[in-house]
């Protein structure tokens, strides 16, 4: 019995039993992030495959909750425990798609079209619907007809931005996702 347990201690000179394995992150790349689901804005490390090259496409294998992050303290709601779900589901749309007026067909198009077209609507609208002065003459500014809903993860210097480019076109419509 003594050499049975010497044995499967390692004191032969034969291999041991049982080897150590490579931590599993040894090659990954951890990115931290800000789940962008809900207003609470709850920090994430997102591990991943591939080296950041120009060429090379990351794949996210794994999401949890950043143990550091002062929100969530490394908890994660069920929506922002899937999150590798979402980012592998084969209806998550990767670009940008457009469908004719009566069609019942997507056809996808570039995002330079995408921004081409989306910048030319509002365009239309704000010169239609622009309202220079109120009835007692007073200059007013306002573009009513359209508004932006804002992201609630977003930084204070995005939101910040966001505020500066709706002033300026006169929308008063603006809203952040965290009120709603």
């Amino acid at each position: 019995m003594a050499g049975t347990t010497a044995a499967a201690l390692g004191f032969i000179p034969t291999a041991a039993l049982a080897q150590t394995r490579n931590y599993k992150l040894l090659r990954v790349r951890e990115t931290r992030n800000t789940c962008t689901y809900c207003s609470v804005g709850c920090g994430l490390l997102m591990y991943s495959l591939g080296d950041g090259a120009k060429n090379d496409k990351a794949t996210i294998f794994h999401i949890e909750g950043d143990p550091d992050h002062p929100v969530n303290r490394g908890a994660l709601c069920p929506k922002g425990a899937g999150l590798v779900d979402f980012v592998h589901s084969k209806t998550r749309l990767h670009y940008p798609e457009y469908r004719t007026p009566g069609s019942n067909q997507w056809q996808r198009i570039s995002w330079h079209d995408a921004f081409d077209r989306i910048a030319k609507l509002m365009k239309q609208d704000r010169d239609a619907n622009f309202i220079k002065t109120n009835n007692d003459g007073v200059e007013v500014n306002r573009w009513l007809t359209t508004g932006m809903l804002c992201a609630s993860a977003a930084s204070n210097e995005t939101g910040y931005l966001t505020q500066k480019f709706t002033r300026a076109l006169g929308m008063l419509a603006v809203d952040n996702q965290a009120r709603v």
